[in-house]
């Protein structure tokens, strides 16, 4: 399991909208709203499950099921990309 935060700037829906996004590019799955909410996305033929919650300007995210041998850096880095 990983668990990292990601700070951001402007407004929660602007971010939610660009993690949707980057998770929906993948043919993934995104629900949730501007507070919290859950993914999953396939990955090379594996599986990345996790959930997400934002408090005040940082979205805490929750890697909860990630093939063993992608890092959660790797995971937590495409992700900042894509949302900040």
């Amino acid at each position: 399991m990983c668990t990292f935060t990601i700070p951001f700037t402007g407004d929660t829906t602007s971010i939610i909208q660009k993690a949707r996004g980057a998770v929906e590019s993948q043919q993934g799955r995104f629900t949730g709203d501007d507070t919290s909410g859950d993914f999953d996305v396939s990955v090379m033929a594996s599986n990345i499950r996790g959930s997400y919650h934002v408090q005040g300007s940082v979205m805490n995210i929750e890697i909860t099921k990630k093939p063993f041998f992608v890092p959660c850096s790797t995971i937590e880095n495409f992700l900042k990309g894509q949302i900040t």
